[in-house]
Order: structure tokens, then sequence, then C-alpha cells
């Protein structure tokens, strides 16, 4: 059994994450601005702060627990590059600084594909720095790389399901099919199980490819 603590425990994979660690006998932590504890899924204990706030989270964050890093601007597209930049950098700085001051067994940063992406660039951009942060603090970790999950309220991507299994064929598209590819909140939650659960220091990434081979139960 391990000592998870979570940011954006309370969002759309914070939830199901949560909810399957507890059924794995983990004691899972979700840090919570005042006011949202009552999001917080029935088993994990709520931990009450700032989450922009490095003295806020140490405060809260057992040493040699396991940090997973969620929280980020919701549905993200084009137009919240701003939001990027205020809410998803400023948010693992604090966290990065946090772990690096108590001391934790392992950070888990849920990052994006790195292949390049005009209209996502800005958010790649971030994610890329956020990952940066977590090097130059020198914590363990293991860095996740979906592209988009797939999975109640984000549907809408399976239509192209066909197309990207087209475009996979071919030699010229096939390396930005699959780092773009789709991969599903089942195949996504599998993941982040086995990176938490992954011995301190690997220095994973585990890009869509990976995500998928680990989920068990593909489209779900």
């Amino acid at each position: 059994m391990k000592t998870i603590f979570i940011t954006g425990g309370t969002g759309y994979i914070g939830k199901k994450l949560t909810q399957k660690l507890l059924e794995r006998g983990h004691q899972v932590i979700v840090f919570v601005r005042p006011g949202s504890e009552s999001k917080v899924p029935a088993g994990a204990t709520a931990a009450v702060g700032d989450p922009f706030s490095e003295k806020d989270l140490a405060e809260k964050l057992p040493a040699g627990s396991v940090f997973v890093q969620l929280l980020g601007v919701p549905h993200p597209s084009p137009k919240k590059k701003d939001l990027f930049y205020k809410i998803d950098l400023q948010s693992v700085k604090a966290s990065a600084a946090a772990a690096a001051q108590v001391g934790v067994a392992n950070f888990i940063y849920v990052s994006v594909a790195m292949e390049p992406s005009g209209i996502m660039a800005d958010y790649q951009k971030v994610r890329q720095l956020g990952e940066a942060e977590i090097l130059e603090k020198r914590l363990p970790h293991v860095f996740l790389r979906p592209w988009y999950v797939v999975g109640p309220g984000h549907w809408w991507p399976v239509l192209l399901w066909p197309v990207y299994k087209i475009l996979e064929i071919f030699p010229s598209t096939r390396r930005k099919a699959l780092a773009f590819g789709l991969v599903s909140i089942g195949q996504m939650l599998d993941a982040l199980v086995v990176a938490v659960e992954m011995p301190e220091g690997t220095g994973e990434i585990l890009e869509v490819e990976m995500i998928r081979k680990i989920g068990k139960s593909g489209f779900r």
C-alpha cells in the first residue's frame, strides 16, 4: 500500500483514479481548495489549501508519498492559452517545489504528446515547461503523454478513429498518427495506476502507444 497525494483529484480523470487507487488498497489524499471538500470521493482524505502555494502543498504532503499532478485547465483549446500559463504551469511549479522540499517517492505528471502541432502549440509548450520544472528539481518521476483522452463527455473524437487507423498504415503519416492517437479513459486510468505503482526513480515516459498497451480494457 502506498500513500498517494493528488492535485486535480476531483476532475474528469482524478475522481476515477482516486476510486481505482482506493480499490487497490492505497491511501489517497486529495488536495483541494477550501469549499471543495465535499467533492472528494468517499474513502479518500481531503487536504485543503491553495494549489498554487508551495507552502500549503508542503504542509499537507507526506514525505515518501507518490505525488500525482492532474490539476489543469479543463477542456483545453487554443483560446485558453493564457490560462495554460496561469493555471497549468503555475500549479506544477508549486507542486514540484513542494515535492522537492518534502521528498517524494515519485512524481507522476500527465503531460501531452510532444510531436509538433500548430493548433495546440501553447498547451504543448506549457506541458514541456512543466516537465522541465520536474527535471530541474531532480524529482523521481513518470511522465504520461496522451493526446486526447476519450470518455464520458469526450466521445466526439471516436468518429475520427477510422481515419487514424488509415494514417497509421502509411510511413509518411504513421508517426504523427500514433503520437496524436486517441486513448480511452480506461486505458489512461490503467496507465496511471501502473505509473503510481512503479518503483522510485524509473524516469519512465509513457507515450500514446505505451498507454494503449498498458490499458487492459480497450475503449470503455
